[in-house]
């Protein structure tokens, strides 16, 4: 019925990592009645972050979901990761979301990975509420913290709440609309009294209620000619156009408290059911229909089956367990579904309702619920689900490239194929670890979005499939090429008894642009050399540039002009050319000046102000190029060429020098050739250990 998805309230809690997104969640799930205690991250008794990996790291590594009821409400929480090691997950999770509730520290305010999860927000046109948490720690700041939130993301964030003292006065909250006071007590019970405010929080009150009225009225033409005549609105009106204000995206409600300390909790979530738009308030989702036509779902549990699959859980006993959000329809135990991204049907048994690590069954749901089903056998994070009958598919959404990576070798002999095949279940969690060989340096490289990135899927890989690795800086694919010009002879003479082999050919080589490859053009003329022994000798040089002269890397980017040559009619082969052409390119490239080439990468990085400085420096100590510069509110965003040996761990160094407030991306650009001095040492390394 569509007056139960009236009542349905999905939404994501994002923000920067130790913001205190998991223990707000514990608040609300505590104090709604779902826990019998206020379980605490730093204790290990979070129902929320419950993963070996999450418990030993303190932080929210992979999303979690749990469902409450609240003033007859259903609350579904999407718990996501913050650390942008992770942010790939809270961006597919965030599209099972109808709103979000974002976090901001008192003591930090808005930094570089609220930034980012607030354009998500953007993207997916998702409605918010943002909640000033950790009132209770020292150094905490409400009036500096709302400044910095409205000089990010504008002034139509406006306070709802204002806090009564702060640190360990903190006691309590005041709402703006109606002048009424919330008082707390000692320990973390969430109960509170109900008081008139108090005196010297008037002024405050005043001036945030003038704002928050003005953002009303905008939101309603009939509402705003009022206010322009008379200069005020009754708090009726005001609450009553408060939800359509949030659904619009005319006002960013914000409300304040700690959820450690389980202070203003009960006041977030009334503003989370009062305020927070439902599925039939977001309207249809669109897509695309069977024949590519633009498609869309209204949130009806009467009409045709449409679901998103926002997280796939691995665990190598249960099987797959797939997360989805419904868009439309209804469904039940024991169906079958249509995955119109594969093109195939899915059937599956029971359907579970996730309580953070826990699932219960259930006999149905419906739009805006999220859910999860077992052994589908084809279905992955972000394929569509839908009725067969009434195709529909849901756009994905892009995630960011992988940045960082490591060398993974077996600690067992013999556990390579165990480690592909495990590696291949977790990547089918998490969308952003790609695993390749890499042909040139016999490498299995594993590759995330940084350091705890890696270490945390090693973890898993340990833990649930018994598998141990060691993991070490991969090795740089250099590249060797030639500065100059060379004619050689490769003359290829062999007489041992009986048949001999000969293959004489002359060459001309010469560098070519970066990027052009290898090249080779027959000058023969007159037939020095026959027709059918011209592809043998570009063949030997085609086998022989694997190994350059240099250090023993690929050679890149020369032509060669088969230019001259002899053959025996008796002992020359196919074999012998190929030796020929193989033995003169190898004296050409000595003669040609061989040089080494290294990768170059583009960066994106993106900083506070204050670390300009130190960021600019350390590129130039990289032998960086910085192509340009470019401010976004507080922060900068610096694009530059650097080689890829510089920047092998750029992850935990860029942490370490913005205090964690720093964020890159990076993409292979092009090879570009190595100074002279750096030549020698890697020339020598290589060297050695061919040795």
């Amino acid at each position: 019925m569509k007056e139960d998805v009236a009542g349905v309230r999905t939404f994501a809690i994002i923000s920067h990592g130790g913001a205190g997104k998991t223990s707000l969640a514990e608040a609300m799930l505590f104090d709604a009645g779902v826990t019998t205690r206020l379980g605490k991250v730093d204790d290990s008794t979070s129902v929320m972050d419950y993963e070996p990996e999450e418990v030993k790291r303190k932080i929210t590594i992979s999303t979690a979901f749990n469902t409450l009821t609240w003033k007859k409400h259903q609350l579904t929480i999407i718990d996501t990761p913050g650390d942008f090691n992770f942010i790939a997950e809270t961006k597919t999770s965030m599209q099972g979301a109808d709103a979000v509730l974002v976090l901001v520290d008192a003591i930090d305010g808005v930094r570089v990975q609220t930034e980012k999860v607030w354009e998500f927000a953007d993207e997916f046109k998702q409605p918010r509420i943002i909640f000033v948490n950790k009132m209770d720690r020292e150094r905490a700041d409400f009036a500096k913290t709302v400044a910095d939130i409205q000089n990010n993301f504008g002034k139509s964030c406006v306070p709802l709440q204002i806090p009564i003292g702060s640190a360990e006065s903190f006691k309590g909250v005041v709402d703006v609309l109606n002048r009424k006071a919330c008082l707390y007590g000692h320990g973390d019970s969430g109960k509170f009294e109900v008081k008139e405010m108090p005196a010297d929080l008037a002024d405050q009150v005043a001036h945030y209620r003038e704002e928050l009225v003005e953002r009303v009225a905008e939101s309603n033409d009939e509402l705003l000619e009022k206010y322009l005549e008379s200069g005020e609105l009754s708090p009726e009106e005001v609450k009553n156009a408060l939800r359509g204000a949030v659904t619009s995206g005319t006002l960013v409600p914000i409300a304040c408290g700690s959820g450690v300390a389980n202070i203003g909790i009960h006041g977030l979530m009334d503003l989370i059911a009062d305020c927070l738009p439902s599925p039939l308030d977001r309207g249809p989702r669109t897509g695309k229909g069977a024949r590519g036509a633009d498609a869309g779902r209204e949130p009806d549990p009467a009409g045709p089956f449409s679901a998103l699959v926002i997280k796939t859980i691995s665990d190598p006993y249960a099987g797959r367990l797939s997360v989805m959000r419904i868009f439309s329809g209804s469904l039940a135990p024991d169906s079958t579904v249509y995955n119109s991204t594969k093109e195939t049907k899915e059937r599956f048994g029971q359907l579970l309702r996730l309580k953070g690590k826990n699932q219960e069954p259930i006999q149905g749901c419906g739009p805006g619920d999220v859910v999860a089903v077992a052994k589908l056998k084809e279905t992955t994070t972000q394929d569509t689900l839908c009725s067969e009958k009434d195709i529909i598919s849901f756009p994905p959404v892009e995630l960011p490239p992988a940045i960082y990576s490591l060398a993974v070798e077996p600690k067992s002999k013999g556990d390579e194929e165990k480690i592909f095949s495990s590696l291949s279940r977790l990547m089918e969690e998490d969308l952003t670890l790609k695993l390749e060989r890499n042909e040139e340096t016999k490498e299995m490289i594993l590759s995330g979005m940084g350091e705890i990135h890696i270490e945390a899927t090693v973890d898993k890989l340990k833990r649930k499939f018994g598998v141990e690795v060691n993991l070490r800086i991969p090795k740089v694919t250099y590249k060797e090429t030639i500065k100059g010009k060379a004619r050689v002879q490769g003359k290829y003479k062999k007489q041992s008894g009986g048949r001999g082999q000969y293959g004489d050919c002359w060459i001309e080589m010469e560098p070519l642009p970066r990027g052009e490859g290898f090249q080779f053009y027959d000058k023969i003329v007159g037939g020095v050399i026959p027709r059918q022994y011209i592809p043998a000798v570009e063949k030997g040089i085609a086998e022989a540039l694997v190994e350059g002269a240099l250090a023993g890397y690929p050679v890149v980017d020369f032509k060669v002009d088969l230019v001259d040559g002899s053959f025996h009619p008796v002992d020359s082969s196919e074999m012998a050319f190929k030796i020929a052409g193989s033995m003169a390119f190898k004296k050409a490239m000595m003669e040609a000046k061989p040089t080494l080439l290294e990768p170059i990468v583009l960066m994106e990085i993106t900083v506070p102000d204050d670390c300009m400085g130190d960021i600019i420096g350390d590129l130039n100590s990289r032998r960086g190029r910085v192509l340009g510069m470019e401010s976004k509110g507080k922060k900068q965003i610096v694009r530059a060429n650097v080689p890829l040996a510089e920047v092998l761990k750029y992850a935990p160094d860029l942490r370490s020098m913005t205090a964690g407030r720093g964020m890159f991306t990076m993409k292979f650009s092009h090879y570009e050739e190595v100074p002279g001095q750096l030549q020698e040492k890697i020339v020598e390394a290589a060297k050695a250990e061919e040795k």
